[in-house]
């Protein structure tokens, strides 16, 4: 069982059927986000549609470039061979 559902989401074979699963949920979501009463919103960025979303994914890739800019510069990465 697991190696199906592995194998669905690894192989190329399903990527089409993968893409015409992720499109409707993702209009879902989105439509659902719409549907949302926002009338107690503290903030005018509260009220927006999709705010959440995407403060959630800005926020997700600052994250990942100061990983790796701390990664790279900031000296916590080493070669693979460092302990040799």
């Amino acid at each position: 069982m697991i190696k199906r559902v592995v194998g669905f989401f690894g192989d190329k074979e399903y990527a089409g059927l993968r893409r015409r699963l992720f499109y409707p949920i993702l209009v879902l979501i989105v439509v659902a986000d719409l549907l949302v009463p926002r009338e107690h919103a503290e903030f005018l960025w509260d009220g927006l549609p999709g705010w959440s979303a995407l403060y959630g994914f800005g926020s997700c890739v600052l994250l990942i470039f100061v990983s790796k800019f701390l990664g790279h510069r900031g000296g916590l990465m080493r070669r693979e061979d460092y302990y040799d």
